[in-house]
């Protein structure tokens, strides 16, 4: 189902090529950040979502980490209300 460009890969904290799926891309005050579904053979971790800053270099796009808990914190908080009005909507 995921089309080739929306899989991203990236280097983890171990040295290890880790791919993910591009979910979605949402803006909080100003800034990009991308929503990724990692690409596992262990099924359990498919569900955990991971939040990237995205940073325009040119025509490329960086994935950062967030090293600040107060900007992860504000970000996460708006997926999850995200998720929550999606939930609301499907039901």
């Amino acid at each position: 189902m995921a089309n080739e460009d929306q899989i991203i890969e990236t280097i983890d904290e171990n040295g290890e090529k880790v791919k993910f799926e591009l979910y979605d891309i949402v803006e909080v005050e100003e800034k990009e950040y991308a929503l990724l579904l990692p690409i596992e053979e262990n099924e359990e971790d498919a569900d955990e979502l991971v939040i990237m800053r995205l940073e325009k270099d040119g025509e490329e796009y960086l994935f950062e980490t967030i090293d600040s808990d107060e900007e992860f914190d504000r970000v996460a908080s708006y997926v999850e209300t995200l998720m929550d009005e999606e939930e609301d909507e499907e039901e």
